[in-house]
This record gives structure tokens, C-alpha cells and sequence, in this order.
């Protein structure tokens, strides 16, 4: 399994290869901004989440300083 991770709305999904993980995070991501602009909160998850926006109607997203990945060995 692949996971899908973004870290601005702390969303994730999965998928069985890299191109399914991306394409199910993205259907979470849409999913989550479609839900949220329903419920009249979009703009406050975005800004909360760093988002800022444009003066154009959209947002900018925050920038990523830098990302890491890791192991942890677990004894069975």
C-alpha cells in the first residue's frame, strides 16, 4: 500500500500503487473543499491551514519548507 499525504489540510488516503494513492487524495482533497464550501466554512479550514488569499477570488497556498520520510523497525 501507498499513502497519499497533505500535510496543509491533514488529508490522507491510499491506493495499491503511487499513481492510485495521488488519484485517491485527490478525490479526498476535492471531496473535503467541496464539503467544507457547503457547510460555509471554506474560507476559515483555508486560512487556518496557512492558505492566503489572492485579492483574485483564490488562494495561495503556504509554502513547504521541507519534508522527510522515516522508518521504525517493530519487533513482531
Amino acid at each position: 500500500s501507498y499513502i497519499g499525504y497533505c500535510p496543509e489540510l491533514d488529508l490522507s488516503s491510499c491506493g495499491k500503487d503511487v499513481d492510485e494513492a495521488r488519484a485517491n487524495l485527490k478525490t479526498a482533497v476535492r471531496l473535503f473543499l467541496e464539503e467544507t464550501d457547503k457547510l460555509g466554512t471554506l474560507d476559515q479550514v483555508l486560512q487556518e491551514a496557512g492558505y492566503t488569499p489572492d485579492g483574485k477570488g483564490g488562494y495561495l497556498s503556504p509554502k513547504m519548507v521541507a519534508t522527510e520520510t522515516s522508518s521504525i523497525a517493530v519487533e513482531a
